[in-house]
């Protein structure tokens, strides 16, 4: 059943009008009206709905029954991604939500290729906040990942958090799944460089505000590969605690 999120109060009865970005999609999709749909707002929970009209830009659904349905991660993964290049960010973003990400944070790193000035963040973290909606779609969650504004590395690391953080690094004796395999879920941070990783000096600053330095195995990983790696080992590790 096509799924679409519409950020606006739903409650059974209603009869609204969808957003003009879902409308254009249910247009493209030929959805006539009588089809069946599944709306959610991000508040949790979904509701089923009908199709009951559709004019050019303005759709309208029914909404017939509502479904407390969650499929979030019982602990909070926050992946803090240093920016990789080109469209990179865009798959790790996707990636991270279908795997339960309950928040993204951007960050610019020493070895960071790609430096966006204000204007270009500002359109970037648009499209990233289109990727979070589409992906959550797709997968199935009912509430939106956080997605941070885009931080300098120096200041963030610094910066107090409730979370856990951790750093996947070669340089670390200890595995994120040997570490998870003897510590109860709970909410972490993932730490994850650009190309070439973190500089030993911003894993120096991370370890001396209290970040664990945790390996991901014997081979190296891209960036676009190691923080969907670790959030797939916690999944693996902890979903059946």
């Amino acid at each position: 059943m096509p799924r679409f999120f519409c950020p606006q109060p739903l409650a059974i009865g209603a009869v609204i009008t969808l957003p003009e970005a879902v409308a254009h999609h249910i247009q493209v999709l030929r959805l006539a009206p009588g089809t069946v749909i599944t709306v959610f707002n991000g508040e949790g929970g979904e509701y089923t709905a009908t199709v009951c009209s559709s004019e050019k830009k303005r759709v309208c659904a029914e909404l017939k029954a509502f479904a407390p349905r969650d499929v979030e991660l019982a602990y909070a993964v926050t992946l803090a991604q240093g920016l990789p290049e080109a469209s990179k960010m865009d798959w790790i973003i996707e990636k991270a939500i279908e795997l339960g990400a309950s928040s993204i944070q951007p960050l610019a790193a020493q070895r960071c290729v790609v430096r966006l000035s204000p204007e270009r963040a500002e359109k970037r973290m648009a499209h990233w906040q289109g990727i979070v909606v589409s992906a959550s779609e797709q997968s199935g969650r009912n509430r939106l990942a956080h997605l941070a504004e885009l931080n300098d590395y120096r200041q963030w690391i610094t910066q107090q958090d409730m979370h856990r953080r951790i750093i996947l690094t070669p340089r670390a004796d200890q595995s994120l799944a040997h570490w998870a395999r003897h510590q109860a879920p709970q909410a972490v941070t993932l730490v994850i460089g650009p190309e070439g990783g973190l500089s030993a000096e911003e894993e120096d600053m991370a370890l001396a505000h209290g970040a664990l330095a945790l390996a991901l195995g014997p081979r190296i990983l891209r960036t676009e590969t190691a923080g969907l790696a670790a959030i797939a080992a916690l999944n693996a590790v902890w979903d059946g605690v």
